[in-house]
């Protein structure tokens, strides 16, 4: 018969076997080679992920090729570094920061969605989309529009894309515009680069980006940027119309304000989660 100091020695064991049994040591190897990187050391170079995280050369090489293919580690251009991918990142402001900006931001987007603002909007810039992260819409359906939470649109072709670029320096600016096709999805939809960045120059001075049925025909947008502690855009707060109801003129002139505002007031509420810095924006080493 078993003592009590024998049972609890055999139930470690058997666990410690199942815990082996039940885990995937190939998966726990890539999270090492991820957590290798740190704020301090935001670039390693193969031979420094593999002593961090204490692989051989080999596997380590094996492991950051792997995540350079799935977008989870980038190599530095020029020179033998790696870095965490803004797809890492995501992970965890996806999980924390979004839900943050959504709850701060729901409040906020119901109070400027009535007679004329069918729907109100925030969205995030992700590579060269803006990523729907929260939405209160109380019409369009007629218009065909068909944007809720977790929809991207082209960032060209918005206005919180608009609002969010305009606070970006130029060089990232041109990077997020031409990681993809620009397409014109309607008459009104600006495609040229250079255009597209002179208008950019408008919006900041201006505060906000005004949309004339460039993602949507008959669709109204205006949107201004939500800056954190920094200055950097964290998100772009938006309202729509349809255009059958207002003339675009009068639709800026009631609204603009309001959405600058709303933006303010969201930024003030974020503060205390302090600021973001996209991965583009971190110095690079010089290393080869």
């Amino acid at each position: 018969m078993a003592t009590e100091n024998s049972v609890p020695s055999a139930l470690k064991a058997s666990s410690a076997g199942d815990a082996s049994k039940n885990t995937v040591q190939s998966l726990a190897k890539g999270f090492r080679i991820l957590e290798a990187f740190t704020a301090q050391e935001p670039e390693l170079t193969m031979a420094e992920v593999a002593r961090r995280s204490g692989l051989d050369n080999a596997t380590a090489f094996r492991f950051l090729n792997t995540l350079v293919d799935i977008g989870y580690v980038q190599r530095v251009p020029d020179t033998r570094l790696f870095r965490l991918s803004l797809k890492v990142l995501d992970l965890g402001f996806d999980a924390i920061a979004h839900a943050d900006l959504r709850t701060r931001a729901r409040p906020i987007l119901r109070a400027l969605v009535g007679e004329i603002n069918e729907a109100a909007s925030i969205g995030v810039l992700d590579g060269p989309d803006v990523l729907y992260a929260e939405r209160i819409q109380a019409g369009l359906t007629r218009l065909g529009v068909d944007i809720r939470i977790g929809s991207r649109v082209p960032a060209y072709s918005t206005a919180v894309g608009y609002a969010i670029l305009a606070w970006l320096p130029q060089d990232m600016q041109a990077r997020v515009l031409d990681a993809q096709p620009r397409q014109k999805l309607t008459d009104h939809t600006l495609t040229e680069l250079d255009t597209i960045l002179e208008r950019l120059k408008t919006v900041r001075a201006k505060g906000y980006a005004l949309s004339d049925q460039e993602t949507v025909s008959g669709l109204y947008v205006v949107a201004a940027p939500v800056l954190d502690v920094d200055g950097v855009p964290v998100a772009g707060l938006s309202v729509a119309a349809p255009a059958m109801n207002t003339s675009l003129d009068d639709f800026e002139s009631a609204t603009a304000p309001a959405v600058v505002h709303a933006a303010s007031e969201l930024a003030r509420a974020l503060q205390p989660s302090g600021g973001f810095i996209p991965p583009t924006l971190i110095p690079t080493r010089t290393r080869k």
